[in-house]
Protein backbone atom coordinates (compact mmCIF):
# COMPACT_ATOMS: atom_id res chain seq x y z
CA UNK A 1 0.00 0.00 0.00
CA UNK A 2 0.99 3.63 -0.37
CA UNK A 3 0.29 7.05 1.06
CA UNK A 4 1.21 10.24 -0.80
CA UNK A 5 0.22 13.88 -0.25
CA UNK A 6 0.53 16.96 -2.38
CA UNK A 7 -0.15 20.31 -0.66
CA UNK A 8 -0.25 23.50 -2.71
CA UNK A 9 -0.56 26.62 -0.55
CA UNK A 10 0.14 30.28 -1.27
CA UNK A 11 3.75 29.99 -0.08
CA UNK A 12 4.65 26.90 -2.12
CA UNK A 13 4.25 23.23 -2.90
CA UNK A 14 4.86 20.26 -0.57
CA UNK A 15 5.01 16.67 -1.80
CA UNK A 16 5.37 13.70 0.56
CA UNK A 17 5.40 9.96 -0.04
CA UNK A 18 6.04 6.86 2.03
CA UNK A 19 8.28 4.09 0.70
CA UNK A 20 6.50 0.86 1.69
CA UNK A 21 5.19 -1.42 -1.07
CA UNK A 22 4.47 -4.62 0.86
CA UNK A 23 4.00 -5.36 4.53
CA UNK A 24 3.51 -8.71 6.22
CA UNK A 25 4.71 -10.56 9.27
CA UNK A 26 7.92 -11.63 7.57
CA UNK A 27 7.98 -9.55 4.38
CA UNK A 28 8.40 -5.78 4.33
CA UNK A 29 9.71 -4.16 1.15
CA UNK A 30 10.31 -0.59 0.04
CA UNK A 31 10.25 1.37 -3.20
CA UNK A 32 10.77 5.06 -3.83
CA UNK A 33 7.47 6.65 -4.90
CA UNK A 34 8.76 10.19 -5.52
CA UNK A 35 10.04 10.51 -9.08
CA UNK A 36 11.81 13.38 -10.83
CA UNK A 37 10.22 14.11 -14.21
CA UNK A 38 12.15 17.25 -15.13
CA UNK A 39 14.85 19.36 -13.51
CA UNK A 40 16.39 22.27 -15.37
CA UNK A 41 17.05 26.01 -15.17
CA UNK A 42 13.45 26.76 -16.09
CA UNK A 43 11.54 23.86 -14.48
CA UNK A 44 11.20 21.38 -11.66
CA UNK A 45 8.48 18.73 -11.96
CA UNK A 46 7.97 15.82 -9.58
CA UNK A 47 5.61 12.86 -9.55
CA UNK A 48 4.27 10.73 -6.67
CA UNK A 49 2.91 7.30 -7.54
CA UNK A 50 0.44 4.83 -6.07
CA UNK A 51 -0.94 1.62 -7.49
CA UNK A 52 0.42 -1.20 -9.61
CA UNK A 53 4.23 -1.07 -9.67
CA UNK A 54 4.65 -2.44 -13.19
CA UNK A 55 2.19 0.14 -14.55
CA UNK A 56 4.02 2.91 -12.69
CA UNK A 57 7.38 1.83 -14.10
CA UNK A 58 5.90 1.56 -17.60
CA UNK A 59 4.54 5.11 -17.39
CA UNK A 60 7.83 6.49 -16.05
CA UNK A 61 9.79 4.64 -18.73
CA UNK A 62 7.67 6.17 -21.48
CA UNK A 63 8.11 9.64 -20.04
CA UNK A 64 11.88 9.19 -19.76
CA UNK A 65 12.21 8.02 -23.38
CA UNK A 66 9.58 10.41 -24.73
CA UNK A 67 6.27 9.75 -26.43
CA UNK A 68 6.25 9.59 -30.21
CA UNK A 69 4.46 12.46 -31.91
CA UNK A 70 3.38 11.95 -35.51
CA UNK A 71 1.83 15.37 -35.58
CA UNK A 72 5.25 16.85 -34.80
CA UNK A 73 7.20 15.14 -37.54
CA UNK A 74 8.05 12.12 -35.41
CA UNK A 75 9.96 14.12 -32.79
CA UNK A 76 9.57 12.49 -29.39
CA UNK A 77 7.74 14.55 -26.79
CA UNK A 78 9.34 14.85 -23.37
CA UNK A 79 8.45 16.71 -20.18
CA UNK A 80 11.59 18.84 -20.52
CA UNK A 81 10.17 20.44 -23.70
CA UNK A 82 6.61 21.12 -22.57
CA UNK A 83 5.78 24.86 -22.37
CA UNK A 84 3.47 24.73 -19.32
CA UNK A 85 2.44 22.52 -16.41
CA UNK A 86 -0.88 21.87 -18.12
CA UNK A 87 0.87 20.51 -21.21
CA UNK A 88 3.22 18.50 -19.02
CA UNK A 89 0.40 16.79 -17.15
CA UNK A 90 -1.38 16.13 -20.45
CA UNK A 91 1.69 14.19 -21.54
CA UNK A 92 1.67 12.23 -18.27
CA UNK A 93 -1.99 11.39 -18.80
CA UNK A 94 -1.26 10.18 -22.31
CA UNK A 95 1.53 7.95 -20.98
CA UNK A 96 -0.90 6.45 -18.46
CA UNK A 97 -3.44 5.72 -21.20
CA UNK A 98 -0.79 4.09 -23.37
CA UNK A 99 0.47 1.98 -20.47
CA UNK A 100 -3.06 0.77 -19.82
CA UNK A 101 -3.52 -0.13 -23.49
CA UNK A 102 -0.19 -1.96 -23.66
CA UNK A 103 -0.11 -3.91 -20.38
CA UNK A 104 -3.29 -3.11 -18.46
CA UNK A 105 -5.45 -5.66 -20.27
CA UNK A 106 -2.92 -8.42 -19.57
CA UNK A 107 -2.87 -7.56 -15.88
CA UNK A 108 -6.64 -7.60 -15.66
CA UNK A 109 -6.77 -10.93 -17.48
CA UNK A 110 -4.53 -12.34 -14.76
CA UNK A 111 -6.88 -10.86 -12.14
CA UNK A 112 -4.25 -8.30 -11.12
CA UNK A 113 -5.23 -4.71 -10.47
CA UNK A 114 -3.51 -2.46 -12.99
CA UNK A 115 -4.68 0.80 -11.49
CA UNK A 116 -2.25 3.66 -11.01
CA UNK A 117 -2.67 7.17 -9.58
CA UNK A 118 -0.14 9.97 -9.85
CA UNK A 119 0.35 13.36 -8.23
CA UNK A 120 2.24 15.65 -10.61
CA UNK A 121 3.45 18.99 -9.31
CA UNK A 122 5.99 21.68 -9.99
CA UNK A 123 6.70 24.84 -11.93
CA UNK A 124 7.78 25.75 -15.46
CA UNK A 125 9.39 29.10 -16.21
CA UNK A 126 7.70 32.03 -14.55
CA UNK A 127 4.38 30.23 -14.40
CA UNK A 128 2.70 29.45 -11.07
CA UNK A 129 3.33 26.28 -9.10
CA UNK A 130 0.59 23.78 -9.96
CA UNK A 131 -0.45 20.36 -8.66
CA UNK A 132 -2.53 17.72 -10.46
CA UNK A 133 -3.99 14.29 -9.75
CA UNK A 134 -3.81 11.92 -12.72
CA UNK A 135 -6.23 8.98 -12.61
CA UNK A 136 -5.85 5.47 -14.04
CA UNK A 137 -7.83 6.45 -17.14
CA UNK A 138 -5.34 9.23 -17.92
CA UNK A 139 -7.70 12.08 -17.08
CA UNK A 140 -6.72 14.57 -14.38
CA UNK A 141 -7.89 17.30 -12.03
CA UNK A 142 -6.02 20.28 -10.60
CA UNK A 143 -5.56 21.13 -6.92
CA UNK A 144 -7.26 24.50 -6.33
CA UNK A 145 -7.12 27.01 -3.41
CA UNK A 146 -10.50 26.03 -1.90
CA UNK A 147 -9.09 22.56 -1.14
CA UNK A 148 -5.30 22.93 -1.29
CA UNK A 149 -4.26 19.28 -0.98
CA UNK A 150 -4.55 16.01 -2.88
CA UNK A 151 -3.96 12.45 -1.65
CA UNK A 152 -3.41 9.09 -3.28
CA UNK A 153 -3.16 5.62 -1.78
CA UNK A 154 -4.30 5.01 1.80
CA UNK A 155 -6.07 8.33 2.32
CA UNK A 156 -8.66 7.89 5.04
CA UNK A 157 -6.52 7.94 8.19
CA UNK A 158 -4.55 11.06 7.29
CA UNK A 159 -7.39 13.08 5.76
CA UNK A 160 -9.22 14.36 8.89
CA UNK A 161 -6.34 16.51 10.12
CA UNK A 162 -5.86 17.95 6.64
CA UNK A 163 -9.58 18.77 6.40
CA UNK A 164 -9.59 20.44 9.81
CA UNK A 165 -6.38 22.46 9.62
CA UNK A 166 -5.24 23.05 6.05
CA UNK A 167 -6.15 26.11 3.99
CA UNK A 168 -4.54 28.00 1.14
CA UNK A 169 -3.07 30.65 3.49
CA UNK A 170 -1.38 28.14 5.81
CA UNK A 171 2.30 29.05 5.91
CA UNK A 172 4.81 26.61 4.44
CA UNK A 173 6.40 25.47 7.72
CA UNK A 174 3.00 24.79 9.27
CA UNK A 175 1.85 22.93 6.17
CA UNK A 176 4.88 20.63 6.33
CA UNK A 177 4.13 19.93 10.00
CA UNK A 178 0.48 19.11 9.26
CA UNK A 179 1.55 16.87 6.38
CA UNK A 180 3.83 14.90 8.72
CA UNK A 181 1.03 14.63 11.30
CA UNK A 182 -1.17 13.21 8.54
CA UNK A 183 1.51 10.61 7.86
CA UNK A 184 1.88 9.82 11.56
CA UNK A 185 -1.86 9.17 11.84
CA UNK A 186 -1.77 6.89 8.81
CA UNK A 187 1.28 4.95 9.97
CA UNK A 188 -0.31 4.44 13.41
CA UNK A 189 -3.45 2.92 11.86
CA UNK A 190 -2.14 1.02 8.84
CA UNK A 191 0.85 -1.32 8.82
CA UNK A 192 1.12 -1.09 5.03
CA UNK A 193 2.28 2.55 5.22
CA UNK A 194 5.64 3.23 6.83
CA UNK A 195 8.82 5.23 7.11
CA UNK A 196 11.00 6.48 5.49
CA UNK A 197 9.02 9.45 4.13
CA UNK A 198 10.36 11.41 1.17
CA UNK A 199 9.68 15.15 1.38
CA UNK A 200 10.04 17.85 -1.30
CA UNK A 201 9.27 21.53 -0.68
CA UNK A 202 9.22 24.04 -3.57
CA UNK A 203 8.77 27.61 -2.24
CA UNK A 204 6.63 29.97 -4.31
CA UNK A 205 9.45 32.48 -3.97
CA UNK A 206 11.94 31.18 -6.53
CA UNK A 207 14.79 32.86 -4.62
CA UNK A 208 14.33 30.42 -1.74
CA UNK A 209 16.00 27.01 -2.02
CA UNK A 210 14.12 23.80 -2.77
CA UNK A 211 14.15 21.43 0.20
CA UNK A 212 14.60 17.69 -0.30
CA UNK A 213 14.63 15.42 2.74
CA UNK A 214 14.10 11.78 3.66
CA UNK A 215 12.52 11.23 7.09
CA UNK A 216 14.10 8.06 8.44
CA UNK A 217 12.65 5.95 11.29
CA UNK A 218 15.17 7.44 13.73
CA UNK A 219 14.53 11.06 12.69
CA UNK A 220 14.43 13.01 15.99
CA UNK A 221 11.93 15.64 14.79
CA UNK A 222 9.42 13.06 13.54
CA UNK A 223 9.79 10.98 16.71
CA UNK A 224 9.14 14.06 18.85
CA UNK A 225 6.20 15.11 16.66
CA UNK A 226 4.60 11.66 16.99
CA UNK A 227 5.01 11.46 20.78
CA UNK A 228 3.80 15.02 21.39
CA UNK A 229 0.81 14.62 19.09
CA UNK A 230 -0.34 11.48 20.93
CA UNK A 231 0.12 13.22 24.29
CA UNK A 232 -1.75 16.35 23.20
CA UNK A 233 -4.64 14.34 21.74
CA UNK A 234 -5.05 12.52 25.06
CA UNK A 235 -4.90 15.80 26.98
CA UNK A 236 -7.50 17.37 24.67
CA UNK A 237 -9.77 14.31 24.97
CA UNK A 238 -9.60 14.52 28.76
CA UNK A 239 -10.79 18.16 28.77
CA UNK A 240 -13.99 17.41 26.83
CA UNK A 241 -16.96 16.75 29.15
CA UNK A 242 -18.39 13.24 29.24
CA UNK A 243 -21.73 12.73 27.43
CA UNK A 244 -24.47 14.06 29.77
CA UNK A 245 -26.91 11.31 28.77
CA UNK A 246 -24.60 8.77 30.41
CA UNK A 247 -25.63 10.22 33.84
CA UNK A 248 -29.34 10.10 33.13
CA UNK A 249 -31.54 7.48 34.68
Amino acid sequence: MTYCIGINVRDGLIMMSDTRTNAGIDNISSYRKMHLLADGPDRLIMCLSAGNLSMTQHVLGQLAEGLDGKEEGGRRRVIADEPSMFRAVQLVGEAVMRADAEIGAGLRAADISGGVSLLVGGRIGRGPIRLFLVYSAGNFIECLPDSPFLQIGERKYGKPILDRTMNYDTDLDEAVKVGLLSFDSTIRSNLSVGLPIDVLVIPANAARPVIRRRIEPDDPYFQNLSVRWSMMLNEARATIPDPPFMRMG
